[in-house]
């Protein structure tokens, strides 16, 4: 079974932008927030939906100050990306894509260790010289360590999941 050339095209931009989500769990566990301004759009926006609240940031700067301070409290952070889900439109430069995630941390304070999981929707765009960019991404939460209690007590809240086609 031979390759054809959109098949080839389709693979060639969904391997650059899963080295674009992997750049983003790069910047977030280096706490490198100047670096958002790489690989966002400087009209890229974050809806949040964390299960007891939601909230809107708005440009790399407002994005990463926003999780830069929300990290202060772990002495220990890593963003990890469980899986990953692209459907990629090669002739008009743009993709929708699902990110699962997991936080693995540690409190400054006590040193409890905690974990969250959350997905990503994320709509990306490709510029005139064939680079990726988030424009626009969606975050929900659908578990985190519960703020009191054990550390294997997990709040749940419903798997949120947007038809890609739907971004």
């Amino acid at each position: 079974m031979g390759m054809d050339e959109s098949r080839l095209a389709e693979t060639v931009e969904y391997v650059a932008l899963r080295r674009l989500q992997n750049r983003y769990a790069d910047i977030v566990t280096r706490r490198e927030w100047p670096e958002l301004h790489q690989i966002m759009r400087p009209t890229c926006t974050l809806d949040l939906d964390l299960g007891d609240r939601t909230m809107r940031h708005e440009g790399p700067a407002a994005i990463g100050d926003f999780i830069g301070t929300e990290l202060q409290r772990f002495s220990f952070f890593e963003f990890v990306i469980l899986n990953t889900v692209i459907d990629v439109r090669v002739d008009d430069g743009h993709a929708a894509g699902r990110m699962y995630m997991q936080e693995l941390r540690q409190d400054v304070e006590g040193g409890r260790r905690t974990n969250a999981f959350g997905v990503y929707h994320d709509v990306f765009e490709r510029d005139a010289d064939g680079r990726w960019w988030f424009a626009r991404r969606r975050y929900a939460s659908y578990s985190r360590t519960a703020v009191e209690g054990p550390e294997n007590e997990q709040v749940v809240f419903d798997l949120p999941v947007i038809a890609l086609d739907a971004l």
